[in-house]
């Protein structure tokens, strides 16, 4: 691992706690989220039509024991790199035109597929909390600065905005304490054809 100079301890730290929380999440199945998971992804392919899933629930769950089992050993690797080398990031380097379009568009897809009818975040704030409600927004707002601050070469705000939009993930993928959403059809919110 990289010295927190170039930004690699603090990429380890943050990626290190995205992997654990989303890995044992989805690998112990709190309150559903693997099937949630499994169904928010199959409803999020933007022109999958009502083609089944190539993969099932098993399958995320086996991927999300290898997260669940890497995550927390690169977040003690960049905590101990931060530790000896606590020296903040360098800014990144402005990319390259073609780079900083694809992330805009990309982040203009991503939005698009979230709320569009059959998306992700529509179902959530129709029928969430204030909690979950919150974490849509915030979700919104990370898919808006994440790519502007990659244009902007900013990267301890980009990573902390990363961090931010995994917290929010983390918040919508278990099922609602009184069990709505949690049920495999629950997140089928399509309207009728």
């Amino acid at each position: 691992m990289a010295g927190g100079g170039d930004g690699g301890a603090f990429f380890s730290v943050i990626w290190g706690l995205g992997a654990s929380g989303f890995g044992w999440i989805l690998v112990t199945d709190f309150r559903g989220a693997a099937r949630r998971f499994h169904a928010m992804s199959a409803r999020s392919v933007p022109f999958g039509g009502d083609r089944p899933p190539v993969v099932g629930v098993g399958f995320v769950r086996f991927v999300a024991g290898v997260f669940a089992l890497v995550g927390p050993v690169v977040l003690v690797t960049g905590l101990l790199d931060l530790v000896r080398d606590p020296a903040a990031p360098e800014p990144m380097p402005r990319p390259p035109l073609p780079l900083a379009v694809f992330a805009v568009l990309g982040a203009g897809v991503g939005l698009w597929t979230f709320w569009r009818r059959s998306g992700v975040l529509r179902p959530e704030w129709a029928k969430g909390g204030t909690l979950r409600r919150a974490a849509a927004v915030v979700l919104t707002g990370v898919l808006v600065a994440f790519p502007a601050l990659l244009v902007l070469g900013r990267t301890t705000p980009m990573l902390l905005v990363w961090l931010l939009g995994g917290a929010a993930g983390v918040v919508l993928l278990p099922g609602r304490r009184d069990g709505t959403g949690s049920g495999p059809g629950a997140d089928d919110v399509r309207a009728p054809h």
